[in-house]
């Protein structure tokens, strides 16, 4: 398969010259899917240089060079909406990563920045902008957070994974708005079901429930799960990630039951095997993060939702689950309406094989994006064959190339 790109750009003997830089962190919602869409950009044939301008934490730098990505760090400041001393000392870091992160562009030299977004993502696109770089920005929730909306300013293309994100933009930026999904990385979505069932030594036979509490755990998460064991037991088999700090709580707080020893599996944190335990489970519970609902949606699996709600958030995962229910893949259990019985029931619902391929099928129906004009025939075969969103941003990101290098030639 050769893309409108590689052929135009072969021709020139330009290929390998091409730079995309992509810039985002602070947590992993802002580096996973870019890397997704990294992978994706090999894979459709680009051999040019890939960069990523990201912030000093180590484990940012960590997991992109981990990927053989080039990373270069910058001072990160917050942006606060509140009144902050902090706000002071933060204000110098965002003009010192501003400065740094044009000098590196001008260096760098690329013809594009993609943006996934955090604290950190701000000076680049400022800079790139400052420059005459294109941005291209996306945003993973349901509404977007200040640094997309700061962002969105200096944007050639906002891209949003719900459709309805569009709003919450000023009316003279719609027309840049393209609805992408959310990419995921490829390597989720190609798990084993048979080596994840062994490796949690579960029979085949017995749906699968995948309790995901975040890296950090979720107390919440955790309460509702412990409290439902003796119930859910007889029906599901349970894996739960509980993280690291509270791993030996939720220990032992677990009964002493034969039943429950046999069908429930606690881990304080779950890594690369992860793509062979979503391949074994029928359905999700956890937070509404981004992450956890595309993951979980591309891989057809319905949901239960808890989202973290409560005046330390601003709003963004109650605002995604309601999407995710709206859509028909999940279920949401929102305070004070948070039980072991409404948890059950909610299970129940997807043991139910009407219930669980309606939500299998509208999880199909959100994550495939149909091509549209702003990428034509980039690839063989029909033009409204459905994609992923790695793809489909990979793709535009390739297109978009080409025809800004065209318009500035």
């Amino acid at each position: 398969m050769q893309s409108i790109y590689e052929t135009e750009l072969q021709e020139k003997d330009e290929l390998e010259n091409d730079c995309i830089a992509f810039t985002g962190g602070g947590t992993g919602g802002h580096i996973y899917p870019g890397l997704a869409v990294i992978e994706e950009l090999r894979r459709l044939g680009f051999k040019g240089r890939i960069a990523w301008i990201g912030s000093e934490k180590e484990l940012d730098r960590s997991i992109v060079t981990g990927q053989g990505i080039e990373y270069h760090a910058i001072p990160s400041g917050k942006f606060r909406r509140e009144l902050s001393l902090r706000n002071i000392s933060d204000l110098g870091r965002v003009a010192s990563a501003y400065f740094r992160a044009r000098a590196l562009l001008k260096d760098i030299g690329p013809s594009i920045l993609f943006s996934k977004g955090g604290y950190v993502s701000v000076p680049p696109c400022w800079a790139a902008s400052s420059l005459g770089i294109p941005v291209i920005t996306h945003e993973s929730d349901a509404s977007p957070g200040l640094a997309t909306r700061l962002n969105s300013k200096k944007a050639s293309l906002i891209l949003t994974s719900w459709e309805v994100t569009a709003q919450y933009f000023p009316e003279s930026l719609r027309t840049k708005i393209i609805r992408a999904g959310n990419p995921v990385r490829p390597d989720i979505l190609n798990g084993d079901r048979q080596r994840g069932l062994s490796m949690l030594e579960f029979v085949a036979e017995k749906p699968v429930l995948f309790v995901l509490g975040g890296s950090q755990g979720a107390q919440e998460v955790n309460d509702i799960v412990l409290s439902s064991l003796n119930l859910l037991v007889p029906l599901v088999q349970i894996v739960h990630q509980t993280g690291r700090a509270n791993f030996d709580e939720v220990k032992a707080r677990v009964p002493d039951d034969p039943a429950v020893r046999r069908a429930y599996r606690p881990f304080p944190y779950i890594g690369s095997e992860i793509a062979d335990i979503y391949a074994a489970s029928s359905m999700i519970a956890g937070r509404a993060g981004a992450g956890t609902i595309w993951e979980a949606a591309s891989l057809g699996k319905p949901m239960i939702l808890i989202p973290l709600s409560g005046s330390g958030t601003r709003g963004d995962q109650v605002e995604n689950a309601a999407l995710a229910e709206h859509s028909g893949i999940a279920t949401v259990l929102l305070k004070p309406n948070i039980s072991s019985d409404l948890f059950v029931d909610a299970v129940k619902k997807y043991l139910n094989i009407k219930n669980y391929a309606m939500a299998e099928e509208a999880c199909r129906n959100l994550v495939h994006i149909v091509k549209t004009p702003h990428i034509p025939e980039i690839t063989d075969g029909p033009s409204q064959n459905p994609i992923l969103s790695a793809e489909y941003i990979a793709q535009l990101l390739l297109t978009k190339m080409a025809e800004w290098a065209k318009e500035s030639a």
